[in-house]
């Protein structure tokens, strides 16, 4: 064997073993992105999320969702919105990412490319810029929903803005948020995304010894109509849903605020 041949050996083997070391590192991320994917990180978070009905509970470090195959979305997100959290920082937009923790593969974000909607986050960014991770990961394919762009930046955007508020001046809330993923629904992408005919938002605070819940729900449509017009009680959430939300609640308690549609105790100033 000559000197060439060796060298072209030699070569050949560093090539492969550089391209095995960053196929083992990948896979050594990718199963710690998934095992952090399975892990509860806050007490608070494991108690009020609401039940599965894909039996698919991802754990994020800012929110927890259960994905839904069928509809390549998140069924709902839940994430606790502390005041601590509403901070100024403008962190630099990401790409959006596939969310590598969702075993039956999640949405490729291409699905939304010249679809006509936005890829709208249900649990906002602007919830999370206390840190970059959080920020970040708000970016992952999961916890978007096809949404059209004047709901997305009109009433939806207004109902967040309304969140951040009482997060402050509750000292804190938790959100529960998704599309209503039934009946005929178009698609959008070669996945087949669903695009969710209304969007709900659940709300519950129960920082100073009285619990209390607000639920909204609004058509996949822009409005000029005031917040308060599209409250309804988590009852008809569940029922359209078939999510169960807040069961850890003492059922005398977690009844009475399910079926009620009051929103008395919630300012709307």
């Amino acid at each position: 064997m000559n000197k060439k041949t060796i060298s072209t050996a030699i070569a050949i083997i560093i090539i492969l073993c550089v391209f095995g070391y960053e196929y083992v590192l990948k896979e050594q991320e990718s199963t710690e992105i998934i095992k952090q994917g399975q892990t509860v990180k806050d007490d608070t978070n494991e108690y009020f999320l609401p039940t599965s009905t894909t039996g698919q509970i991802i754990h994020h470090e800012g929110y927890s969702l259960s994905y839904s195959e069928p509809h390549e979305q998140a069924e709902w997100v839940a994430y606790e919105l502390k005041k601590s959290h509403l901070a100024n920082t403008n962190f630099k937009r990401p790409y959006f990412e596939i969310d590598k923790a969702v075993k039956t593969k999640a949405a490729h974000w291409r699905n939304y490319k010249q679809s006509g909607y936005d890829r709208g986050h249900l649990c906002p960014a602007g919830d999370k810029r206390y840190s970059q991770e959080a920020h970040d990961e708000t970016f992952l394919t999961s916890n978007i929903s096809p949404q059209k762009h004047d709901f997305n930046s009109g009433i939806w955007n207004t109902l967040e803005q309304k969140v951040r508020y009482w997060a402050r001046k509750y000292d804190g809330v938790f959100v529960v948020t998704g599309g209503v993923l039934n009946g005929t629904m178009k698609t959008i992408g070669d996945e087949k995304v669903s695009v969710p005919n209304q969007f709900y938002k659940v709300l519950i605070d129960n920082n100073i010894g009285k619990t209390k819940m607000i639920a909204f729900l609004m058509p996949h449509k822009n409005s000029k109509r005031p917040l308060y017009e599209f409250v309804v009680s988590v009852d008809e959430i569940e029922e359209l849903t078939g999510i169960d939300f807040f069961s850890e609640l003492e059922d005398s308690i977690e009844n009475t605020l399910e079926s009620s549609s009051s929103y008395k105790g919630w300012s709307f100033n």
